[in-house]
């Protein structure tokens, strides 16, 4: 039994059951033994692969689109640069590549932020960074930065915990981790209900056993992001795995070196992470009154740029390296990889145009 677990262990002794959104806070985010605290898993030694490490290409176009986003914007300057979740620092430091070569001039008088609450990764970050061609600002939280800004989060919103309710004989309950007879973990359902306003349409009709997944802690994240952008101006994109029909269905995982494993195995040694509601984020930002849009990642890379841009590094390369970047698109844009899986939340101030996406 690793330390976190035998921790969570006596907690649960002492105090009773933890939500599933409690279990998934201290697995990832204990400042001792959390998985973001402690761990490097990002890329081919780590658990898993985030777009940015796939391919140049992702942060490109994003970059690419961010550009013409600012200046269907009107070009305001000051302009904030802003990333939430930043993993190694590899999108951003995509993203300024490009748009140094793009306009120089822009990137001169962005205000570079990254938004990161492990230290661990701000060192990696930093070292992905060192020769960036901008100074860049580390930040806890988004806080108050004055101007517009663009805000790009690439597989943020996963990591953030979810509360989970299960339906029973006396309606939904919360989904609870305890202990079992044999002093394990397990999961369980609480006395705790939820409010009939928070239930998605057809809870009514759903199913004895079956599962929703309700996260206040995302939607608390939109609403500061909405409410920046309405006071400031400028675009949010947020790209990551989820569903934009009702949220029915146990998505819970844990991934650890590539593979899936129990999510109550090995606390703050796997990554922990829920499907994204899509539908919810974009609500919470229309209640701010912007304009949102939800398209999945290979739309919009694809209607962005993507298979441009891989024409272009194509060009004159060996066979090699066009199969390299032929794979590399696939992956990041094919229905049966991440093109469809994954999905894209823009969110703008609704008098604005934003680039058309073929």
């Amino acid at each position: 039994m690793n330390p976190l677990k035998k921790r969570l262990t006596r907690l649960i002794q002492a105090d009773g059951a933890i939500s599933v959104a409690e279990y998934m806070a201290t697995c990832l985010f204990d400042p001792e033994h959390g998985y973001y605290t402690t761990r490097e898993p990002f890329g081919a030694s780590g658990d898993f692969t985030t777009a940015p490490e796939i391919s140049q290409m992702f942060g490109e176009v994003i970059a690419s689109w961010g550009w013409a986003a600012w200046d269907t914007l009107g070009r305001p300057l000051p302009f904030n640069l802003t990333e939430f979740g930043p993993g190694r620092g590899t999108l951003m430091s995509d993203m300024l590549r490009t748009l140094e070569k793009l306009d120089a001039d822009f990137v001169d008088q962005l205000d570079v932020s990254m938004i990161e609450i492990s230290p661990r990764l701000r060192a990696v970050q930093q070292e992905t960074l060192r020769n960036a061609p901008r100074a860049i600002t580390w930040r806890s939280v988004l806080g108050d930065m004055p101007n517009p800004s663009l805000i790009v989060a690439n597989e943020l919103f996963d990591a953030i915990p979810t509360r989970q309710f299960a339906k029973t004989k006396a309606g939904w309950r919360e989904r609870m981790v305890t202990m079992s007879d044999k002093d394990d973990l397990q999961f369980a359902v609480g006395a705790a209900g939820i409010d009939a306003a928070l239930l998605p349409a057809g809870a009514d009709a759903a199913e004895e056993g079956s599962i929703i997944e309700i996260s206040p802690a995302r939607e608390a994240l939109m609403d500061e992001i909405g409410s920046h952008i309405r006071s400031h101006g400028g675009v949010g994109l947020f790209i990551d795995y989820g569903y934009t029909a009702p949220p029915f269905g146990d998505t819970l995982q844990a991934l650890r070196r590539h593979a899936y494993e129990d999510v109550l195995a090995s606390p703050g040694e796997a990554d922990l992470t829920t499907h994204v509601d899509f539908t919810a984020l974009a609500r919470v930002a229309q209640s701010h009154g912007l304009a949102t849009k939800i398209i999945t990642q290979g739309d919009f890379l694809v209607g962005a740029g993507l298979l441009e841009r891989a024409g272009m590094l194509g060009s004159g390369k060996d066979d090699a390296a066009q199969e390299r970047l032929r794979a590399e698109v696939e992956r990041l844009a094919a229905p049966d990889a991440m093109g469809t899986l994954f999905k894209v939340l823009i969110v703008h101030a609704a008098h604005h145009e934003l680039p058309q996406i073929a």
